[in-house]
């Protein structure tokens, strides 16, 4: 079930460790994704901390919110993006977008399936999804105290592996949040430091979250119907021989 607008809101914006995540989160998105100019980014969830940084140069920057999660106003203070929409059922054209960023969507999901053929729908050919997750062997998944700790949490393998059955090819991954989950002023001072080591470590060894990034394979259609094979002539008269010419007779006159 997804989670409460108002719990994530006053996680990311009202609290230190909220804020420490955001950050670190959205430098991995950037190392990924370090531009969007000119082209149509969507985020699903509660994607919204992550997409400021393209506003002032994508075509067009889009908010989708659940509707079991509720929605605000975003971006603060600029005209509203933001949408309330179904899981398997977004108000957009097939084929808008070029980036897509997935954040507290799939895991919470109660339909995650019917979520990543619609966003694997919205995508353009040849276009872009982060799908950031909590890691199943990472401690922020294992604490209720923040929003990663809620939902199904994702090994490397398992998230790679849901993404190709729909149609999604892994391209690259990224790991964030390697300092624990803790409010308490020596791990927020430390936490940048942690994040520099944790480059150091294996995706799937220590992160707290997951982000993968995939294209959507688009393959050459399948010919119309089926090949029907030509059919042999009909044996009707088969045993029958063949008639042999009439010898020529002599002329005895």
């Amino acid at each position: 079930m997804h989670l409460d607008v108002l719990n994530l809101k006053s996680f990311y914006y009202r609290t230190r460790l909220g804020r420490t995540a955001q950050r670190a989160i959205r430098a991995k998105l950037l190392e990924l994704w370090p531009e969007a100019q000119g082209q149509s980014v969507v985020g699903f969830g509660f994607a919204a901390p992550l997409l400021r940084t393209y506003l002032t140069e994508a075509r067009r920057v889009i908010g989708l919110m659940p509707g079991q999660q509720g929605v605000m106003a975003w971006p603060e203070g600029l005209p509203n993006t933001s949408v309330l929409c179904e899981d398997h059922r977004w108000p957009l054209t097939t084929g808008m977008a070029d980036k897509l960023v997935m954040l507290h969507g799939l895991e919470t999901s109660e339909t995650p399936s019917e979520l990543l053929e619609e966003a694997w729908r919205v995508l353009g050919p040849g276009g872009r999804a982060v799908f950031i997750v909590p890691n199943r062997a990472g401690l922020w998944s294992r604490r209720d105290r923040t929003p990663f700790g809620f939902g199904r949490p994702y090994s490397l393998g398992q998230l790679e592996t849901q993404l190709i059955k729909h149609r999604f090819e892994p391209e690259r991954h990224r790991a964030a949040l390697y300092s624990p989950p803790s409010g308490t002023p020596f791990w927020l001072r430390t936490a940048p430091m942690l994040e520099g080591l944790g480059r150091r470590l294996p995706a799937y060894l220590a992160g707290g979250v997951l982000l993968v990034e995939a294209s959507k394979q688009v393959y050459a259609p399948r010919a119309y119907g089926r090949r029907k094979k030509a059919r042999g002539p009909l044996g009707v008269l088969e045993g029958i021989t063949r008639p042999k010419p009439e010898p020529a007779r002599r002329n005895t006159q």
